[in-house]
């Protein structure tokens, strides 16, 4: 056997190899050192935890976000008569899966901001798909939800989300007034839309001498707008389209 002092210096080298160290040990790395060990440290006691987003992503994110939104070179958007509240148009239907999760997504974001909401369901009421027409043209696509704050088009889905996340869509809604109370309204449980007093939901009114004729306050499915939750200021407007 061969004595330790006899080893030459590469053999116990290859012998008893040095272990790389876990974390950096250049002195200018130490404040990034001590943020992993303790990210690490968290991981350990709290596996199961929800790891919240850092400062960082939350700059990059808001950074990102404005940066592609006012780069955009798409035709801006305005919406005539909708100033001091928020106007979103969505769907209630469940034909499209994303699309239905998309809108009810966007409306609790914007319920939870309590400022004062335009609903605007398009299944419900086919004159808001009108005005969305003459809005974005009538040969051109959208995809459902679309948020106007203030007269001015915000985006969809993701840019609400995005919008919120970094904390760029409450300071966006600072100027709206606030709503005191529950957002959800009494008499129309959150529908925003109450069947008509005039035919009772039918769309018809009999009249001995003419007979059946459509109703001419609700739409085609026998609904009015809530006069409690609805803005009083919103009218049905034509829009010319281009």
């Amino acid at each position: 056997m061969i004595p330790q002092w006899l080893r030459s210096p590469s053999r116990a080298a290859t012998t008893n190899p040095t272990k790389s160290p876990s974390h950096f040990s250049f002195s200018s790395f130490k404040d990034i050192d001590a943020i992993l060990k303790e990210e690490e440290q968290q991981q350990v006691l709290y596996p199961q935890s929800p790891k919240r987003p850092s400062i960082f992503h939350r700059v990059k994110l808001s950074t990102t976000v404005l940066r592609s939104w006012s780069s955009s070179n798409r035709r801006p958007l305005t919406l005539p008569n909708a100033d001091q509240r928020v106007v979103v148009y969505l769907t209630s239907l469940r034909v499209v899966r994303k699309t239905f999760e998309d809108c009810k997504t966007v409306r609790s974001i914007l319920r939870g901001l309590n400022v004062p909401i335009d609903e605007r369901d398009v299944s419900l009421d086919s004159s808001f798909l009108d005005e969305l027409q003459g809005i974005i043209g009538r040969n051109k696509s959208f995809t459902l939800p679309l948020v106007f704050i203030g007269e001015t088009y915000i985006g969809g889905a993701e840019e609400v989300k995005r919008l919120h996340e970094c904390g760029e869509l409450k300071k966006m809604i600072g100027g709206l007034p606030s709503v005191v109370g529950s957002s959800v309204c009494n008499l129309c449980e959150g529908l925003r839309f109450i069947l008509c007093p005039q035919c009772n939901g039918s769309h018809k009114i009999y009249s001995e001498k003419t007979g059946f004729r459509s109703c001419a306050d609700c739409n085609t499915n026998g609904l009015v707008r809530c006069p409690s939750c609805n803005p009083s200021g919103h009218r049905r407007i034509s829009y010319p389209f281009s």
